[in-house]
């Protein structure tokens, strides 16, 4: 077998080693401190610093597969293709967590979000059964989830290791298993502390290279990148009508109407979330909004990254073919040799081609007389529709073309290192659901402590398990990621938005509204995969809120006792008039207060979030034009009128 295609030297695989092994090791260190109390394994005992849970925040939102999928759309658009990810990978979310889901959530002294679940509609049957659906919701989230990393962690190693991306991901994901088993939350945040420095070098490097190599075009890039891609504004960050995506992801072609509609899902998704982990272990409600606050600005720093590895897979792609044709000739080729091969192989076979190219001598002779010199690495590059580039493949390909061998493995190590974050974040997240609202709640209610661990241990790997199959048998990362973020998302939000803003809502209404749902939702994946991202989440959204109703009318509300206590100690905003009078005058009055200037500060919060990630990838593509300073002038007007509406307030609450 020959490797020399997936150029690492011994230095960049000794780094790689070392990394993962030190990994394993602090997780055993750890693993005295987390196993001392769930609440120590989940949480982290309730003692950690917000700007700790900050740095593990942005780490877990940091991962391969999505630093992948997002180089991809800005390779195909440009900067624009931040506003695709309003769907999700833009972390919109984050604005309503920042500013009250997080203190809302935390204000329960709950572990997880199902436990909150009987917080808001008691103990009795209604809020078991809530509690429990609340449970395993999460999990199938959290496996899908973890599909998603699977496929991405195997198509970006797969670039650089002679094994195919199944193997990857299932090597990439034992390591990972092992430390998360081990170390709980403790792992989680501490790992995190040290990825977070390793992606900022990373990030540092990257950009400085993107942007010597585009300022050495003397002003050539913006024509060649309109050449490459077909977007003729492929530097502009202002949204058109229109933009010319490759097959397979031309159900984004009208981007204007996609922005609308994926800002719509981003509140539709963020007036639920909150009951992360983080918020949970925060230590006061002002830690959950500083937290946050410290995680937008450096979460940031993946998307200059991402510009600069979508500005290098321009001028690899320029480069490597200079003729198009051979593009489409090559996979006519392949075609032919394998006419039964299902779009989920596509890059599996593309792997075993460049890796082993003695065991299919006479298409790769084929190939790499079409391709000529190089032709392993471009292989690599093919995409499963005829006379496209593979865009999922052009992050690890810009790193082998661009990168000189020993900072490549830092390079290796810091995306490596972002998704162990993302990966230890979900896993954490979904074993604490299952261990302690449905094994010790419903199956051992007096198992120890050591039990618990091991029950732990179990549901970890068993959602790896699935999570490794479902990935393996997806066409692509943009396939799953659709599917969590436009299906599941969808068919779960209504209840989640619902249980924090009326109290009618009761546990029989959050069960079927999320029964229906998420039924909904997996059956429009097996019967209608095909069906248009908008009338899938439209269609599920109704399914889901239907439901959610139909259960809240045919059963009582929760208990007065509940809803008073869930009233006074969240305090939230909403159709809560009822029990408003619960509160004393001067707490009523510095409730509404808070909450009027929370809600005021939501649009200067959009406004901040957006522009910060826009202004660095302008400077990434040297792009000092009237746009720019524009983008400027908006991000400090934003951040001014945050300050004055809510951070302010934060800061003299210390």
């Amino acid at each position: 077998m020959e490797h020399d295609v997936f150029l690492l030297n011994g230095f960049d695989r000794a780094v790689i080693v070392v990394y993962l092994l030190a990994l394993v090791a602090l997780g055993a260190v750890l693993r005295r401190y987390a196993s001392a109390s769930l609440e120590d394994y989940y949480i982290g005992g309730r003692k950690l610093p917000w700007w700790l849970l900050g740095l593990s925040g942005m780490a877990s939102y940091v991962d391969i597969t999505g630093t992948s999928l997002i180089t991809a759309f800005l390779f195909m658009i440009g900067p624009r293709g931040l506003f695709i990810e309003f769907r999700g990978g833009a972390c919109l979310i984050l604005v309503f967590m920042m500013l009250w889901l997080g203190k809302w959530h935390r204000r329960s002294g709950c572990i997880t979000g199902a436990e909150w679940m009987r917080f808001r509609f008691g103990e009795r049957a209604q809020g078991q059964a809530a509690s429990l659906v609340m449970a395993l919701s999460t999990l199938i989230f959290t496996t899908v989830l973890l599909a998603y990393l699977s496929k991405g962690v195997g198509l970006f190693l797969a670039s650089f290791l002679p094994f195919t991306p199944f193997q990857c991901s299932l090597i990439m994901f034992a390591v990972a298993t092992v430390y998360t088993m081990c170390s709980g939350f403790y792992g989680v945040v501490f790992t995190d502390l040290i990825q977070s420095g390793i992606i900022a070098v990373a990030v540092f490097g990257v950009c400085g290279l993107a942007m010597t190599k585009i300022g050495a075009l003397d002003g050539a890039f913006p024509d060649l990148a309109a050449a490459v891609t077909g977007n003729a504004d492929w530097t502009s960050v202002t949204p058109a009508w229109e933009c010319s995506f490759q097959p397979g992801y031309d159900q984004y072609n009208l981007l204007i109407l996609c922005i609308l509609f994926f800002t719509v899902k981003a509140f539709q998704q963020g007036l639920g979330e909150g009951w992360d982990p983080k918020y949970f272990g925060a230590r006061s409600d002002r830690e959950c909004g500083l937290l946050t606050f410290f995680w937008t600005w450096i979460v940031m720093l993946r998307w200059p990254m991402m510009m600069a590895f979508a500005a290098l897979g321009v001028l690899m792609i320029g480069n490597l073919f200079p003729e198009p044709a051979t593009i489409t000739g090559a996979a006519e080729l392949i075609r032919a040799a394998h006419p039964d091969l299902a779009a989920h192989e596509w890059s599996e076979l593309l792997s075993r081609l460049a890796a082993s190219p003695g065991d299919y001598p006479d298409l790769t002779a084929k190939l790499s007389t079409l391709l000529g010199e190089g032709w392993r690495e471009k292989v690599l590059l093919l995409g499963y529709h005829p006379g496209t580039v593979n865009p999922e493949r052009i992050l690890p390909e810009a790193i082998k073309h661009f990168i000189h061998p020993g900072f490549r493995g830092m390079i290796l190590i810091a995306l490596i290192a972002a998704s162990m974050s993302s990966f230890d974040s979900a896993v954490n997240k979904g074993a604490g659901f299952f261990v302690r609202d449905i094994y010790q709640r419903y199956l051992r209610p007096r198992a120890g402590n050591r039990e618990l661990l091991w029950a732990s241990y179990g549901i970890i790997f068993v959602m790896v398990l699935l999570a490794l199959l479902i990935g393996f048998f997806a066409e692509n990362i943009d396939d799953i990621w659709s599917w969590l973020m436009m299906g599941l998302t969808a068919g779960l939000g209504m209840p989640l938005i619902l249980r924090l803003y009326w109290w009618r809502f009761n546990g029989c209404g959050f069960v079927a509204g999320t029964l229906t749902g998420l039924i909904g939702s997996i059956l429009q994946r097996l019967w209608l995969p095909g069906l248009h991202v908008f009338t899938g989440f439209s269609l599920l959204i109704a399914v889901s809120l239907a439901g959610s109703l139909l259960g809240t009318f045919l059963a009582p509300a929760a208990d007065r006792e509940t809803l008073e206590r869930f009233y006074r100690q969240t305090r939230p905003f909403g159709f809560w008039k009822p029990f408003r009078a619960l509160l004393d005058p001067e707490t009523r009055a510095a409730t509404d207060r808070e909450n009027r200037l929370d809600l005021a500060s939501v649009p200067f919060a959009l406004v901040w979030q957006v522009t910060l990630f826009l202004v660095p990838m302008q400077i990434v593509l040297l792009k000092f034009d009237v746009e720019f300073w524009i983008t400027v002038v908006l991000f400090a007007i934003s951040l001014f009128g945050l300050y004055r509406l809510w951070l302010r307030r934060i800061i003299r609450e210390g």
